[in-house]
């Protein structure tokens, strides 16, 4: 898959199908979408063409855009559509200049002038331009103008995409991690850098590795224990591991900290990327009565994540 940053610079595309959206999650709904991409690609020879916004959309056009979580960042987002076998993934800087541009200027300026499409797979409910104005009908007014077919994105499709991603980030939020993984078709993951920590881990036989979220903007389970799979950025092999994500209350309670304890490790990883891929929630946040009693616990919670890993 070549992924296009620079919408003035886009090859030539030939016999260009093309889907636009934001693909948060790329998971099982939007698996049917692409399926369908693919197969119109294939009947006419075609390439297949993905056109996404960076930063989300919301940032730009929403006055509440506070909050928002998203279940992929875009490097995941591309990580897991280039496994799908698309021959181009478009990322378009979404800014003012291109939200405020008028509908007719989007289909002749944006979609024509840059892609030449043959298909225009969209749904009976995308909107585009200024103030929201362009839809389906517009695209289907202009077809025989400029030349391209256009296949709708049947509304049951549109609405279980809708509704799997607004579950999806719910059960995740919720510490729900089968249901997330289920919808999504793969484990969540997340990654984040090593940081120094205060080494309490260290001493009680359970050396963590602290991790820092670079992008504020992806959405991280719920408070509790998990049994995970960890992987060093640039290795292949996923290592049995079990995470805390919390305030720890038996020690402190005032910082909310990811910890991931890596099996049978020994290596020092500060600074480094550590990929997260979450498997299971074992348990809540307890506040123990002493650090004895936590290490029990622990002690349990590794056996627990082994049985699932």
């Amino acid at each position: 898959m070549k992924v296009h940053y620079n919408i003035e610079a886009l090859p030539v595309f030939k016999n260009a199908v093309i889907t636009i959206g934001t693909f948060d999650g790329v998971h099982m709904g939007h698996r049917q979408v692409i399926d369908k991409l693919k197969s119109e690609a294939k009947a006419i020879n075609g390439e297949t063409v993905i056109i996404t916004f960076h930063p989300h959309p919301r940032k730009v056009v929403s006055s509440t855009i506070l909050g928002i979580r998203l279940i992929n960042t875009l490097q995941e987002k591309i990580e897991l559509l280039a496994q799908m076998d698309i021959d181009h993934l478009v990322v378009v800087p979404f800014t003012d200049a291109f939200a405020n541009q008028s509908a007719e200027d989007y289909i002749k300026n944006f979609l024509i002038d840059k892609f030449h499409p043959h298909t225009i797979i969209i749904g009976y409910d995308h909107r585009f331009g200024r103030d929201r104005l362009g839809d389906y009908r517009l695209l289907e007014k202009n077809a025989g103008t400029y030349n391209y077919q256009l296949k709708e994105i049947p509304k049951h499709i549109l609405e279980d995409i809708s509704i799997s991603s607004t579950n999806i980030r719910e059960a995740i939020l919720h510490s729900d991690i089968t249901t997330a993984d289920k919808l999504l078709g793969y484990d969540f993951f997340f990654s984040g850098i090593v940081v120094h920590g205060n080494k309490l881990g260290r001493t009680l036989g359970y050396p963590t590795a602290n991790l820092k979220i670079a992008d504020e903007e992806k959405i991280i389970p719920g408070n509790g224990i998990y049994a995970v799979y960890a992987q060093l950025q640039g290795a292949s092999q996923k290592l049995k591991a079990m995470m805390s994500i919390g305030f720890r209350p038996t020690v402190d309670g005032k910082t909310r900290v990811i910890e991931i304890n890596i099996f049978d490790f020994n290596q020092e990883i500060y600074d480094q990327v550590l990929k997260v891929y979450v498997k299971k929630y074992l348990r809540e946040e307890v506040k123990f009565d002493g650090l004895e009693a936590l290490v029990k616990q622990i002690d349990q919670d590794k056996v627990n994540s082994l049985k699932v890993l």
